[in-house]
């Protein structure tokens, strides 16, 4: 797999029925975790709603979408962000990736390993656009 850019939309609370709506939209194969599977939030709350869900159609088109964490602002019209992933074979160009574009701007979470194994990091760059970075770990590239 090579590296892959995506949009990455952000909802409250209804990232489920909106992901599963873009796969009948779209077709493919859809993947999704809850905070709950990973356990990295303290709110019980939360603990079904989405943390991560992907859905890749047979055109090619990927879609990631999440629920926004209660305690994090959530703000319709700023809720999409644009995903970089790929495989750790590729990681020393998407580390590079997020040296540049963190580069002036803010990162929100640094890019180290994640509790999923991967590793991520979250910036916005200098003009404002917010960016995911992720990183397979070796678990999902001998998969």
């Amino acid at each position: 797999m090579t590296t892959r850019l995506n949009p990455y939309i952000s909802f409250r609370d209804n990232a489920r029925d909106a992901i599963n709506f873009y796969e009948s939209v779209f077709g493919g194969e859809l993947t999704l975790s809850t905070f709950g599977d990973f356990q990295v939030s303290d709110d019980p709350a939360e603990a079904d709603k989405v943390m991560h869900s992907m859905l890749v159609a047979p055109s090619g088109l990927t879609i990631m979408a999440a629920d926004t964490p209660n305690g994090m602002d959530y703000n319709p019209g700023n809720n999409m962000s644009v995903s970089l992933s790929g495989e750790s074979a590729d990681e020393a160009e998407l580390r590079g990736y997020w040296d540049k574009l963190s580069d002036g701007g803010t990162v929100t979470m640094p890019l180290e390993q994640a509790p999923w194994g991967d590793s991520f990091g979250m910036c916005v760059d200098k003009f404002g656009i917010a960016w995911l970075v992720n990183i397979a770990g070796e678990h999902q590239a001998q998969q």
